[in-house]
């Protein structure tokens, strides 16, 4: 599958802050990875650590939180990891599955899906 982003808003657990990004769509990726650094500025608590492994198959830990992640006008809470200050904007499968929205690598964008229970 080819690369592409999409814009996505991330919002503190209370709606009072919010910050609109370009991330790139990651289905390799569990979490939604953004730079620690704008979710420190946004006021997203950290709510713990874990263990996750790298593309290039190294280990590290990092600090997890929670917030609204809003794509295209819908909405869910989801698990954002504090990546590296410098680091890119990550989509992960966890915030897509929130969202109920699938991958088109033909066209490269988001679409609506239905989830199976």
């Amino acid at each position: 599958m080819g690369m592409f982003t999409c814009p996505i808003r991330i919002e503190t657990m209370d709606g009072r802050r919010s910050l609109d990004l370009e991330a790139t769509v990651d289905t390799g990726a569990a979490y939604t990875t953004v730079p620690g650094r704008l979710l420190r500025d946004l006021g997203v608590e950290p709510g713990g650590r874990r263990s996750f492994k790298l593309a290039d198959g190294r280990r590290i830990e990092g600090a997890y939180g929670r917030a609204w992640a809003s794509i295209n006008g819908e909405a869910e809470v989801t698990i954002v990891v504090f990546g590296a200050d410098d680091g890119p904007v990550l989509l992960g499968a966890y915030t897509l599955e929130g969202l109920s929205l699938a991958v088109d690598p033909v066209q490269q964008r988001l679409v609506p899906t239905v989830m199976i229970l």
